[in-house]
């Protein structure tokens, strides 16, 4: 297996073998480096390269797998900003402070929701990437993937 070309090119096409061993390898690397934040989000470009292979494996734009990654980037910052703006706009309006309270605790269960419906995309696109059979054959994007080991 060509790991550089597994996490740095998003050419071509994997099978669900490669797929799930990246998918790990990228799930190591992140717990490791979740104490350097920034190092952590260079793996995006990894990550983003392994799933339009799979999606390519798969017959699809590659360009789908830019959904789950900005869902979980967006998603979190504006529930962020939600928040933020319900404290500051409840105050600035005077309300009482049980009001403000009340709207805060309220901004804070949407946001929830929110994050947890990009959850479930984030899940679902993974399940459908790790089980879904590839196209027989060449397509558009390259011949059949060779098994990973």
């Amino acid at each position: 297996m060509d790991w550089t070309k597994l996490f740095f090119s998003a050419d071509g096409r994997i099978g669900r073998q490669a797929y799930w061993i990246g998918w790990l390898v990228l799930i190591g690397v992140n717990t490791l480096l979740f104490w350097v934040p920034f190092l952590s989000l260079v793996t995006i470009y990894c990550w983003i390269c392994i799933c339009s292979k799979r999606f390519h494996d798969m017959g699809r734009s590659g360009w789908l797998a830019a959904i789950p990654v900005t869902l979980s980037i967006v998603v979190p910052i504006g529930a962020v900003i939600a928040i933020a703006g319900a404290a500051i706009m409840s105050s600035l309006s005077g309300a009482a402070e049980g009001t403000i309270v009340a709207t805060v605790m309220s901004a804070v269960a949407g946001s929830a929701l929110l994050l947890l419906g990009a959850f479930f995309v984030g899940v679902g696109f993974l399940i459908w990437q790790g089980v879904a059979l590839g196209e027989p054959g060449e397509n558009r994007f390259g011949p059949a993937p060779t098994p990973a080991l």
